[in-house]
């Protein structure tokens, strides 16, 4: 989903976009609260993670949900990975974006989203395997709430995914996951969106993300 150079503008990219593409992004990305993480998924055709899967979006909005499970040796790894940033909330949320790099690549065979392009790629709305920022949302805040119920987060609770802009305002819809900082109360947001299949995901705090044009 690259932005690449892109420049249509938001009329032609709107007409363009199949017609449940643009519900589910102006229905999510249009300034979504903070709130219950949990509360997401019913508003974004989402289904919330189980004791040992999560079902992770695909498709654009949603959808497609490929569940995908989690053996002793999955759990063992995710816990290994996050254990790497109990010394500091900061060392966590380096952690946080390893884990999500560990989990798409981990989905990736079952889901077929192996090559998930990063950013924005309408071509492929539609498309199984191919995610846009509700599926990516969605996905990276079912990853955070399994490991939060699992107890591997020291420093960050798992807050509600967050959207920003419409196509008003001369900005793409878009959202993403977040965690807040369990010391300070500060919100970052964990974008897996930006960036392909595997790839880190872009963290940067809160207000900073939603005053970004694009990415």
């Amino acid at each position: 989903m690259k932005f690449g150079n892109q420049t249509r503008g938001a009329t032609g990219f709107a007409r363009a976009l199949p017609a449940l593409v643009v519900a589910a992004l102006l229905a999510g990305c249009a300034g979504q609260a903070e709130g219950d993480a949990g509360a997401w998924y019913g508003a974004h055709n989402g289904t919330a993670p189980k004791v040992d899967r999560i079902y992770v979006c695909h498709g654009f909005g949603c959808a497609y949900k490929t569940p995908v499970s989690f053996s002793g040796k999955d759990l063992a790894r995710l816990k290994s990975i996050l254990k790497k940033g109990a010394v500091s909330p900061a060392a966590e949320r380096k952690a946080i974006a390893a884990a999500v790099s560990w989990q798409e690549r981990r989905a990736g065979p079952i889901v077929g989203s192996s090559n998930d392009i990063g950013g924005l790629d309408m071509q492929n709305a539609g498309v199984r395997g191919q995610m846009d920022c509700i599926d990516e949302s969605t996905n990276t805040n079912s990853l955070l709430l399994f490991a939060q119920r699992h107890g591997y987060l020291k420093h960050h609770t798992v807050s509600s995914p967050v959207a920003r802009g419409f196509f008003l305002d001369g900005r793409y819809p878009h959202a993403s996951a977040t965690v807040r900082e369990k010391g300070n109360g500060a919100v970052y947001a964990i974008d897996s969106w930006p960036t392909s299949n595997g790839e880190l995901p872009v963290i940067s705090p809160l207000d900073v993300w939603m005053a970004r044009q694009s990415g």
